[in-house]
Order: C-alpha cells, then sequence, then structure tokens
C-alpha cells in the first residue's frame, strides 16, 4: 500500500508518489504527466477519459463528453443527474467514475496499491458559503472513499504550491504564493526556509490562506459571450416589444460545466420557437446547429485555444466554419483584455486581503511564487505583480506545482 498526492483541478488533473526521497509525477496519459480532466460516454463502451476523450468528440464519436467536472463541487449539481446513454447518473458518479479511472492507471504505471491520499483542494470551493464549503469537501472525501482510498485528508492548493517551492529556497524568506487555475484563484503567504521544509507540522508558518472562484474558465466565459454568443444571436432583438432573444441558451453554452444542459429535445423546441420571433433568425439558426449537433464543448474548446493563441501570440482566431461557411471570431490582446479585465482585477484584489490577514505591507514579500495555467495571460500576471512590486517573481510549474507539493506532503503523513 502506498500514499499519492492528488491534484484534482478543473482543467487538469496530476498524481504524484514518492519513490526513494523524491516526489514524482506518475505519468497517467501516454507520456504525459498531467491528464485532462475531461470524460466521455460513448453508447454501450467503456468511458474514455484525458485527451483520449477530448479526442472522440472532436472525431464525432456519438456519446457525452464531460469536461470541467470539479467546478460542480459546492454547487447543486452535484446531486443531479445527466443522461448518458440510456440511464442516467450523478455528477457525483462521473467524478468518480474518472477519478477511478486515474487512480487505476497511476497504480498500473507505479506497480503500487493506493490506499492513502492527500487530495488538493482550493481555499475556497463557494464563495462566502462556508456550510458548501465543507459539503464540497465531504463530497471529494466520499468519492474518494468510494473508489478505494481509505485514509484521505486535504491540504490547500496554495500550500502544496509552497511545499514544492521551498524545495529551492536557500535562506528564510516570505512568500506570497499565487495558483490561478482553471476553476478558482488561490493565495498563500507562508514562511519559508530549508530548515522549515524538514518540519511536519507548518501551522504557524501559515501566515495568511484566502481564495476566490475565479479560473481560466470563467476567462473562457466572458470570451464566449463577448466574441462568439453575439455571432449565435446574444443581444439581438426579439419581433415583439423592446426586448432581446433569452439570454439562458449564450451562458448555458459558454459554460463548461452547463453545456451539457442544452442537449435535450426540449431545448431545440425552445430555440426553434425563438426563432420565429426573432428580428435576425438567421444567428438563431447558427445558435440551433450547434445545439442539435451537440458541439458546444467543439465551441468551448475554440474559444480556450483562441485565448491561449491570443495571451502567447497577441492574436487568435475562433473556427466557426463548421457552423456556417466562412463564419469566424476574431481576437488580439486588447479585445481579450477588454472582455476580461474585470476578472484580473478581482484576482488581484484577493491579494490585499491576504496581505491583511496576515498583517503585513506589501513590501515585506520577498518572492511572488507563480503557478496555475492563468498566471500565463499576461494582464493577469501584470495584475498580481503590481500587487507587491518589489517580490522577486519566481514561475513554478504552470501544471505540475501543485501536485508535487501534494505528493510531499503525503510522504510526511504516512512517516
Amino acid at each position: 500500500m502506498a500514499a499519492c498526492g492528488l491534484d484534482f483541478g478543473t482543467s487538469n488533473t496530476t498524481l504524484g508518489l514518492v519513490t526513494g526521497r523524491a516526489p514524482a509525477l506518475v505519468p497517467l496519459e501516454g507520456r504525459h504527466l498531467t491528464i485532462p480532466s475531461a470524460i466521455f460516454f460513448p453508447p454501450g463502451q467503456a468511458a474514455f477519459v484525458g485527451r483520449a476523450a477530448m479526442t472522440e468528440y472532436v472525431e464525432g464519436t456519438p456519446g457525452r463528453l464531460m469536461r470541467s467536472l470539479k467546478s460542480v463541487l459546492g454547487s447543486s449539481l452535484l446531486e443531479e443527474t445527466t443522461p448518458v446513454g440510456r440511464e442516467r447518473i450523478k455528477f457525483r458518479d462521473v467524478i468518480g467514475r474518472y477519478l477511478a479511472a486515474v487512480k487505476a492507471r497511476a497504480e498500473t504505471e507505479s506497480r503500487r496499491s493506493l490506499d492513502t491520499v492527500v487530495h488538493g483542494r482550493p481555499v475556497h470551493f463557494v464563495d462566502g458559503d462556508p456550510e458548501g464549503d465543507a459539503r464540497a469537501e465531504g463530497a471529494l472525501r466520499e468519492i474518494a472513499n468510494s473508489i478505494g482510498f481509505r485514509h484521505v485528508s486535504f491540504q490547500f492548493e496554495p500550500i502544496a504550491a509552497a511545499l514544492d517551492y521551498e524545495q529551492q529556497v536557500r535562506a528564510e524568506e516570505i512568500a506570497l504564493i499565487a495558483d490561478i487555475g482553471g476553476g478558482t484563484s488561490d493565495f498563500s503567504i507562508v514562511r519559508l526556509s530549508p530548515e522549515r521544509h524538514a518540519k511536519t507540522e507548518r501551522a504557524d508558518d501559515i501566515l495568511a490562506n484566502d481564495g476566490v472562484r475565479i479560473g481560466g474558465t470563467d476567462f473562457d466565459r466572458r470570451l464566449s459571450l463577448g466574441t462568439v454568443m453575439p455571432l449565435l444571436g446574444l443581444g439581438s432583438p426579439m419581433n415583439r416589444g423592446d426586448i432581446n432573444v433569452p439570454n439562458a441558451y449564450f451562458h448555458d453554452l459558454a459554460t463548461w460545466s452547463s453545456i451539457n444542459r442544452l442537449y435535450n429535445a426540449r431545448t431545440l423546441r425552445e430555440i426553434e420557437e425563438v426563432r420565429r420571433d426573432a428580428r435576425r433568425p438567421e444567428l438563431i439558426d447558427r445558435l440551433h446547429t450547434v445545439v442539435e449537433a451537440e458541439r458546444g464543448h467543439s465551441l468551448a474548446m475554440e474559444v480556450e485555444g483562441a485565448k491561449i493563441a491570443t495571451s502567447d501570440a497577441g492574436r487568435g482566431s475562433i473556427d466557426l466554419d463548421w457552423v456556417e461557411r466562412g463564419l469566424s471570431a476574431d481576437i488580439d490582446r486588447s479585445g481579450l483584455v477588454t472582455h476580461t479585465d474585470e476578472l484580473a482585477r478581482r484576482i488581484a484584489e484577493r491579494i490585499g486581503r491576504c496581505l491583511a490577514q496576515a498583517g503585513l505591507t506589501a513590501d515585506r514579500i520577498d518572492a511572488l511564487f507563480l503557478t496555475g495555467g492563468s498566471t500565463g495571460l499576461p494582464h493577469v500576471r501584470a495584475a498580481l505583480t503590481a500587487t507587491v512590486p518589489n517580490a522577486r517573481i519566481v514561475d513554478g510549474d504552470t501544471f505540475g506545482s501543485v501536485g508535487t507539493g501534494l505528493t510531499i506532503e503525503a510522504a510526511r503523513r504516512a512517516a
């Protein structure tokens, strides 16, 4: 039996073990140390997970894709059911099937049976709702028990990232850890040193913890609503009265965890009724095409890809030729900022709260350690670094720092 650290993320998942004395992430999909948090249910077959799940969906295999699974924790969706082939299963069982597949792959790869896990968790699953937060952690514990983990404990994700960073620290310092992931942004202020790294009890070194339920998928959503959904009818007028086309369809279509809600005959009938009364029915035809073909996730992937391209190269294009020949949405960095700058500002504001909680001024922070995919967005990075202008900027492993830190914690707790 062995202990592991499991970072079940909104976008990607990692699992690590200590081999010898060093923590190491286990390859979960070929040579990849990360596996997308996605599962695809084809009719009458075993489910696919990770990149394979997304490939099956993109290639047009009939079935149901689910991604951004973690985002339902702490929401009423967790106990709702969703159609999968001829059955309906709860979202908590979908998460269980995905994590069971991850656990099985890690056991096969490492040739070890895993019965103990330190699960990563955001500082807040749910903003401003301690009871909802406790329910989310409790549900994740129950799911872990159901797939064979006998011993389950938790560590805050930014604290785990701090444990990874501390491996390279050579003298005592105060670090601000910023983990900007797919679903949440989490911060910790921690006192670190080589001597402290050897301690098992670190409560006194944690000076502050805070977070907000904003992450990369929220940037995707804002970008989609601002650039793509108007091409499908969002904000367009109806013929009768001073009203627009109902916006609920577009918000669901722009939200990873809500896309599957649209895939039913009743929604298609409603869209057809809207089209009859819409002043621009050709736009609603596009919406109908996306929903009828169950290609909402394709749309979301295109938006996510354009966001990354714009972040890296300053410009991106969302190809919608499959919706209507010649249709596309182009964005540049200024457009990305226009649609998402409020999110970047709200994320950075949490650092001020974290400093206040620690009783520190910004100039007391020696290092700002950045991890999580959304730290790659230039305006997010700029907003974060501006809050502690004198701190040394350290880039962690974008998708691996939290998992590595959880593995370090798992080894300590199992000792």
